[in-house]
């Protein structure tokens, strides 16, 4: 058992290093936003009196790798059931979560290998100060990627075709990183949006980069929530989801291999 998670692990990691035009536009993203919408807004921004917004968006930029590049990968799950790959998994002698559990993890190493890219593009342009605490930081990343691989499988669990996966994630990346403080604090927002931004998962796990990144003379006023409180959420969010996911993967794939005996089309 331990070998197929493994193997499943080392699969995605595969097909993420052969495609190379994914790796790029991990990082092109993230830099398009750093020097044209960060730009725009620290220079609007000074006349104000609140500069050094881009050093502010770092941590949004890398929580806005893991959110694509973890997400994106839960795709694959999606591709293996139109391709008849899937077939070959659940039909292997383990446990139907298991394939869940190895997907979300691959899913997390994809986020967190993109992010560290980032970040070796970010220290030379001057953006990026040792954080304050590394281990801490290294939670941000890996809880990060968890909680939007997390997301990703939750969506992917309940497509039955690409086209399905495809609508839902636009539906449901672009609030989830608006509404994340990624861009700009949470403390001053409308009590309705400030209301929405609480209730999302991702929210803490950028709040969780601010922490590690930000240790003394924090811009815009830093970190919105608590260290425990980010870490409670972002792994509490995480185990749920991926429960939800093992239950309906487990029992949509119970009703395939049901209805292929029966001879019926699910």
């Amino acid at each position: 058992m331990w070998y197929a998670f493994v193997a499943i692990i080392r699969r995605e990691l595969l097909r993420m290093l052969r495609q190379r035009g994914r790796l790029v536009s991990a990082l092109v993203r993230p830099l398009i936003w750093l020097l044209i919408i960060g730009t725009g807004f620290e220079a609007l921004l000074s006349d104000y009196g609140a500069g050094d917004y881009r050093r502010y968006l770092v941590p949004g930029l890398l929580g806005m790798v893991l959110l694509f590049g973890s997400m994106l990968a839960s795709l694959s799950l999606v591709y293996d059931k139109e391709a008849g790959v899937m077939r070959m998994l659940i039909m292997a002698p383990w446990p139907h979560s298991l394939i869940i559990v190895a997907r979300t993890v691959s899913a997390t190493v994809v986020g967190v290998i993109q992010a560290l890219m980032l970040l070796l593009v970010l220290i030379p342009m001057g953006l990026v100060q040792w954080p304050a605490s590394v281990p801490l930081f290294l939670a941000g990343l890996i809880l990060g990627g968890l909680v939007c691989a997390a997301m990703g499988m939750l969506i992917a669990v309940f497509s039955r075709t690409l086209d399905n996966f495809a609508v839902v994630m636009n539906f449901v990346i672009f609030p989830v990183f608006f509404l994340s403080g990624a861009l700009y604090p949470l403390q001053d927002l409308d009590s309705a949006v400030r209301f929405a931004a609480l209730l999302n998962p991702f929210s803490y796990a950028v709040d969780l980069l601010k922490h590690a990144m930000f240790a003394t003379a924090p811009p815009l006023g830093g970190a919105d929530f608590g260290v425990r409180l980010d870490l409670a959420v972002t792994t509490g969010f995480s185990i749920l989801a991926l429960l939800v996911a093992c239950i309906r993967f487990s029992s949509a794939t119970l009703r395939e291999r049901t209805a292929r005996l029966l001879g019926r089309r699910t």
